[in-house]
């Protein structure tokens, strides 16, 4: 399928649940005269404040909703620093504070939402939120948790895709993600039926912790796939660059999900933008201030698929960039 033809199917499916975010915001009389909104942001590797770049995002669409860091807005931030163990504390420390509602990134961090009861966005690495058992629904969440979906089985097929043209003779990818992360497993799970389908060998490469990727390493060294897919969570983002310099090393083509990978030193990237899912995770937030509930508030899938490429690591690694896939790159960074 062409990148075109995809992201124009995966534009119809967000359709519905874009113009009833839209029609709900519409509806809504807009922030309360003399009243001060407070919202609670979770990152699982450094504070989201106002002035990091989804911090920033936040805070710009809330403005165009009325809501205003400094007159009726303010930010209660909270990050693990890639330690989820202290994630159920520190959302805890959120409700204590009385926020109004959370943003947040992650699986692990969205599940502890959940039982807290605040209305909770999540923006990106929430997985499969119907088959994590996050929601009853995507059309009808059900709970107070809400946000962008995934879509791992078909960004699957276009990553592998990619890979084939950079690799033609691709026959077994290393698949790393944390296990301990249920919503990143289900991504892995269901990126290896995709491989599997499509006669692809998958090389399970499972970490739990940092030390856990020298392991990863010799696996790969004895097991020698043609290619690596790194799922991405905190535990995988926070080693992305061991990541790189293994594959350079040893001129393995990989790819990842976003682009802000490529832009700090992977090769590929290949899946949603995650600017425009954090526009429209806060215009959810929007919908909650204004008194809509995240279990009536639709989980929404992302339209927008940038595929990038680091042509220095490329370089640097050996690999060459055939022209037609050059050609489909909408990111190219020299």
């Amino acid at each position: 399928m062409r990148r075109r033809e995809f992201m124009g199917a995966l534009g119809s499916l967000a359709a519905t649940a874009v113009l009833g975010s839209r029609s709900g915001l519409a509806q809504s009389q807009g922030p309360d005269p003399g009243r001060v909104y407070r919202l609670g942001t979770f990152h699982p590797v450094a504070p989201m404040t106002e002035a990091t770049p989804f911090g920033k995002i936040i805070v710009k669409v809330l403005a165009q909703h009325g809501y205003v860091l400094g007159k009726n807005l303010t930010l209660d931030v909270r990050s693990s620093m890639g330690d989820n163990a202290k994630i159920p504390a520190l959302l805890q420390e959120l409700k204590a504070a009385s926020v109004d509602a959370i943003i947040l990134i992650g699986y692990p961090a969205a599940e502890a939402a959940k039982s807290i009861g605040v209305p909770t966005v999540g923006a990106v690495g929430l997985g499969d939120p119907v088959a994590t058992h996050l929601i009853q629904s995507e059309a009808h969440p059900g709970g107070n948790v809400t946000g962008i979906s995934d879509v791992a089985a078909t960004l699957t097929t276009k990553r592998l895709s990619l890979l084939k043209q950079l690799a033609p003779n691709l026959r077994k990818v290393a698949m790393i993600w944390n296990k301990d992360d249920l919503g990143m497993t289900m991504r892995y799970q269901a990126s290896a039926g995709v491989a599997g389908s499509i006669g692809i060998e998958v090389l399970a490469v499972g970490v739990r912790e940092p030390d856990d990727f020298k392991e990863a390493f010799e696996v790969m060294d004895r097991e020698k796939p043609d290619g690596i897919l790194m799922v991405a969570d905190a535990l995988t983002n926070l080693n992305r660059k061991r990541v790189f310099e293994f594959a350079a090393a040893r001129k393995l083509p990989a790819i990842y999900e976003y682009d802000f990978i490529v832009q700090d030193g992977g090769l590929m990237s290949y899946g949603p933008d995650v600017t425009e899912s954090f526009e429209r995770a806060t215009a959810l937030v929007a919908q909650v201030f204004a008194g809509a509930k995240a279990a009536d508030l639709p989980f929404e899938q992302p339209t927008k698929y940038p595929f990038a490429i680091n042509l220095k690591t490329a370089k640097s690694s050996a690999i060459e960039i055939p022209p037609t896939l050059l050609a489909l790159a909408d990111e190219v960074i020299e």
